[in-house]
């Protein structure tokens, strides 16, 4: 994200309920430091978006916020949630959710190894050239 931001000359906004240390010589890249608390993070995000941004986040209710108001949404391994997904993508994590909270072991997501890398890197320059201008 952080090379995209300096090669398209794009604005990234990091939000987080810690410090968090933007990389140091990329002026296209900020930190928003929120207070702790529940949800406070993704409340700023719903915030301050607008339709046409990218938000990436791996936090499903924060993407079925997102998705209606036009912003387009991708997780950290390259899967965009849109109208056409987030509904199902919901139910399926409040069901896993449920399971979990019923003793149900569910397990985790395979590890983030380099063909998740490359997948996020491909949906992440496949979405910047849908959104942006072209000049």
């Amino acid at each position: 994200m952080f090379r995209a931001a300096r090669r398209l000359q794009v604005e990234a906004v990091l939000v987080a309920n810690q410090r968090l240390q933007a990389p140091a010589g990329n002026p296209h890249v900020t930190a928003v430091w929120v207070d702790g608390g529940p949800d406070v993070a993704d409340q700023h995000i719903v915030e301050h978006a607008v339709a046409g941004d990218l938000v990436v986040t791996q936090d499903i209710p924060l993407a079925a916020l997102l998705v209606p108001g036009g912003i387009a949404v991708l997780d950290p391994r390259g899967d965009e949630h849109t109208m056409d997904t987030i509904g199902e993508r919901l139910s399926i994590r409040d069901f896993m959710e449920q399971a979990r909270t019923a003793g149900v072991v569910t397990g985790g997501p395979p590890p983030f190894d380099a063909r998740a890398k490359q997948a996020f890197a491909s949906a992440l320059d496949r979405a910047l050239t849908r959104l942006l201008p072209r000049g």
